[in-house]
């Protein structure tokens, strides 16, 4: 089984498509033309085309490679928190809480404070090695036969231990290196360049593949461990697998950016609410649009809410996607609770034609 060519599917897909990629456009144009110094739409297609002046060195060597780095970010993010939360079955299954992200952080904040010299390409090997290892302690410290719940909850603990070991980096660390984990350590987009693009492509051509054929194993263990294994998965080897998918969407973000926090939780909430009779092979291409959407959107008040400072991008997320998740999910849970059935016509409570209360009718008032 594949991703088809109709992933998008649902009634309004097409028309949640185009509002989709409509606020995505509008967050790329903003993106390129707002800050110091600003460059007008109407010299936009000049400064892309290349050129010498600064507007074509500021568009095309800053504000285009952070672009793309916000959409391709966003998009692995949003891609992975849907997998974890499929894998466990929990809305809650999000890098932040099973020591995915916090392992990836520790991995390449380590080297920097003890003065090891790693170079650029190096780095990305370090984060998937310490998102591996976090991710390995959860899923192995909550126990192979465990439920998703016990999975979640160990994960907490596993981050909270990683999270620790990165505070003891930042007591070791010098004034120099101090600020500069701190800014990572909060996902940062900020003077990136093209070279931090080119360095995500070879991941992703592991990545995407992976993706695709996991997403019909996700479909398959939403039904329940016991339905799974009649249908010939294996439970506990698919939710490695997905671990080890999410890690390598995961590694080389967080090598690149930092842990931009929470993107995998809202982006996989919108694409079940937008498709609510969807599966994760329907989910997983929207969870990768509203994850790039989000990163996008929320890097534009990082960058200009305070200028000429610039914040960190996963503090805005954080800002934006906890509450958003949790009222999708409130929201969500109580849509399901509630379910608005009709009820047959003529029975109790239900209007008649003339927009009175239906009454049973007897049997005289029928003759």
């Amino acid at each position: 089984m594949r991703l088809r060519s109709d992933s998008f599917g649902g009634p309004h897909a097409g028309r949640r498509l185009a509002v989709a990629l409509l606020l995505l456009a509008v967050a790329a144009l903003c993106a390129l033309t707002l800050g110091t110094p600003h460059v007008p739409v109407r010299a936009l297609p000049a400064a892309l085309t290349g050129g010498d002046d600064l507007a074509a060195v500021v568009v095309g060597e800053l504000r285009l490679p952070r672009l793309m780095l916000a959409v391709v970010a966003g998009a692995c993010l949003g891609a992975a928190g849907l997998v974890l939360q499929e894998a466990l079955r929990n809305q809650l299954a999000v890098p932040e809480m099973l020591g995915v992200s916090s392992g990836a952080a520790l991995g390449v904040a380590a080297p920097l404070v003890l003065a090891v010299s790693i170079p650029a390409l190096v780095q990305p090997l370090l984060a998937l090695a310490g998102a591996t290892v976090g991710g390995a302690l959860t899923l192995l410290a909550a126990g192979i036969g465990r439920s998703p719940s016990a999975v979640l909850l160990t994960g907490a603990a596993v981050a909270a231990a990683l999270q620790s070991g990165l505070l003891v980096m930042m007591v070791l660390a010098d004034q120099l290196d101090l600020q500069l984990i701190y800014r990572y350590l909060l996902g940062s987009l900020s003077g990136r360049t093209w070279d931090d693009v080119s360095g995500l492509w070879p991941w992703l051509l592991v990545a995407v593949p992976a993706l695709v054929l996991c997403a019909p194993v996700l479909a398959v263990l939403r039904l329940g461990d016991e339905d799974a294994q009649a249908l010939g998965v294996r439970p506990h080897r698919a939710r490695f697998a997905a671990l080890a998918v999410s890690v390598v969407l995961i590694a080389p973000v967080v090598a690149v950016c930092g842990p931009v926090a929470w993107v995998g939780f809202l982006a996989p909430q919108l694409a079940r609410r937008l498709d609510p009779s969807g599966d994760a092979v329907r989910w997983l291409p929207w969870s990768a649009l509203w994850g790039a959407v989000v990163v996008v959107v929320a890097d534009l008040p990082a960058r200009l809410a305070l200028a000429p400072v610039e914040t960190p991008v996963g503090a805005w997320t954080a800002l934006l996607c906890v509450p958003a998740g949790v009222l999708l999910l409130r929201s969500g849970r109580r849509a399901r609770r509630n379910p608005k059935e009709p009820a047959p016509h003529g029975g109790p409570g239900t209007p008649a034609p003339d927009g009175r209360p239906g009454v049973p009718q007897s049997k005289e008032a029928v003759r």
